[in-house]
């Protein structure tokens, strides 16, 4: 095995052309430089200096070592200036998670903020359902998530972010529109369209039917949130989504929201992540500006 205290010393001896200069560069003394370089010779059964006079130069081995010595240490600098850049999150790559909700609504905004402050840091969005998302940053594929859960995560550090109300919403002329409040037995045989398994707000909604005796006629189950809008819209069905995915069609007049009289709905989102101290410098920056939303 090549031993690279051994090459490192042979290489500042060949650089400097003298064992002199090598030993003030390495701190060390003149017999050490000279016990390191005789070291090496001997393990690689090869003479790399030979004496000229009161000098020592290279021997024709000792030239090409040295040509792919340059190369090694060349690589070394760019290893140490790459890790300087991660370190001080100047180039990086980072992998987050979220629902396909928040990866159109809410993280374009944080993304954009994170960019201007650190603009050589690639980041790559994983969007899917709430416990897919979970499952990625176990499994390690992405380092953090923000997702809206039921409960904590059970070995991960799990930071309330921000609560969300779900609302129910139908087209403008559906029969439970203008009602004013409607209680969730008057939602029984009313056909649903409901997000995907795996989805938090599905299983929120699930839940609050169960607590009420209701069973959900659905129509449809989707991720896919703007089929969900436009089905609801053309008056196939109610469904639930959390406020800011529905908001702009509200506004439109596209559907309108039914209120509930029996509860209110909310959404605990949460960042999702390892303990701080395993997350990269990426990681930890986004943490920091998600924190502060």
């Amino acid at each position: 095995m090549l031993n690279f205290n051994q090459l490192r010393t042979f290489y500042e001896a060949a650089r400097s052309g003298s064992f002199t200069r090598a030993a003030e560069a390495l701190c060390v003394t003149q017999p050490a430089v000279s016990g390191q370089i005789r070291a090496l010779e001997e393990a690689l059964g090869l003479r790399l200096f030979r004496r000229r006079g009161r000098n020592m130069v290279l021997t024709e081995a000792g030239a090409l070592v040295f040509r792919q010595a340059e190369r090694v240490f060349a690589l070394e600098r760019e290893i140490e200036g790459l890790v300087e850049e991660l370190r001080t999150v100047r180039q990086g790559l980072l992998k987050v998670g979220t629902t396909k909700t928040y990866a159109r609504y809410v993280m374009p905004d944080i993304l954009g903020r994170f960019h201007a402050a650190y603009p050589g840091i690639r980041i790559v969005l994983d969007e899917g359902a709430s416990a897919a998302v979970v499952r990625s940053v176990v499994e390690g594929r992405s380092e953090m998530a923000v997702v809206g859960l039921a409960e904590p995560v059970r070995g991960l550090r799990c930071v309330p972010f921000r609560r969300e109300e779900v609302v129910l919403f139908a087209a403008p002329g559906h029969p439970l529109a203008g009602r004013g409040e409607v209680g969730f037995s008057e939602l029984a045989g009313e056909l649903m369209v409901l997000k995907e398994e795996g989805s938090t707000t599905r299983t929120l909604v699930r839940g609050a039917c169960r607590r009420h005796g209701v069973s959900p006629k659905v129509l449809v189950e989707t991720s896919n949130l703007e089929f969900i809008k436009d089905v609801v819209a053309r008056g196939e069905g109610v469904s639930f989504l959390v406020r800011c995915a529905v908001e702009e069609e509200l506004r439109a007049g596209k559907v309108v929201e039914i209120p509930l009289r029996d509860e209110r709905l909310w959404l605990d989102v949460f960042i999702v992540c390892p303990e701080p101290d395993v997350l990269s410098p990426a990681a930890q920056a986004f943490l920091e500006i998600l924190e502060e939303s």
